[in-house]
């Protein structure tokens, strides 16, 4: 598995300046203290300008986590977008992608970690709920990314399956000093090998070939090729 940084090739898409410069203003005072304490009023103040304008944009702080995700969403769609991505296998595009996702927001990692414990604090339930759905959405995106095409139980099993990789890739990120997260790399990757093997051995239950976790769109006979070329040499 490759251990490059995708993130540093990744294509920006085009958004509201002001409210980008409103984002990082409020992630760099929560670097100087933490999420927990900083307010709109604060960031307003070190930018200059009024609270109606930051509320033009983040109608409550929430709405910032929920920009900063974003962000990060958009970061993996941008790598997903080179040319070379469909070249990959389908284990291949997921952990780049969920790697991508993850390093976009590498220089934060400590802002990051607060803003989840802020979401999921006792008493912030219509956070969690967002949690919740944001956790859903981000996991779609990667399963769009990766053109993955299964559908009805396999489509289930497929999401509930990224889902808990995804998570337990995220918890480990989250505390990971290695550089350039190496750990949680190489954790991603067995995970994703597990799940592959399981897919694979189910595979012969599957109704329709494609809705397995193996590689999709020719992947599954270029692999084959090289496997053939490789015994021959």
């Amino acid at each position: 598995m490759t251990n490059q940084n995708p993130s540093k090739n990744a294509r920006e898409t085009p958004v509201d300046p002001l409210a980008e410069r409103i984002l990082d203003t409020a992630v760099r005072l929560a670097e100087e203290g933490s999420w927990e304490s900083i307010r709109l009023h604060q960031v307003a103040a070190e930018m200059g300008i009024d609270l109606e304008v930051i509320h033009r944009y983040y109608r409550q702080k929430d709405d910032l986590v929920e920009a900063w995700y974003d962000r990060a969403d958009r970061a993996m769609l941008a790598d997903a977008a080179l040319p070379d991505y469909l070249s990959l296998t389908t284990r291949e595009r997921l952990h780049r992608s969920i790697m991508c996702w993850m390093m976009s927001m590498q220089r934060h990692r400590r802002v990051s970690r607060d803003m989840l414990m802020y979401k999921f604090e006792l008493g912030h339930i219509h956070l969690q709920v967002l949690g919740v759905l944001r956790i859903s959405r981000t996991v779609q995106w990667f399963l769009e990314s990766a053109h993955r095409d299964a559908i009805h139980l396999n489509r289930v099993v497929e999401e509930i399956g990224l889902t808990n990789i995804y998570l337990a890739s995220f918890a480990h990120w989250l505390f990971d000093s290695s550089n350039e997260a190496e750990k949680t790399r190489r954790l991603l990757d067995r995970l994703l090998g597990r799940a592959e093997s399981v897919a694979r051995f189910l595979t012969p239950f599957s109704r329709t070939g494609n809705e397995d976790f193996t590689p999709a769109h020719g992947e599954a006979e270029r692999d084959t090729a090289q496997s053939v070329e490789g015994s021959v040499h």
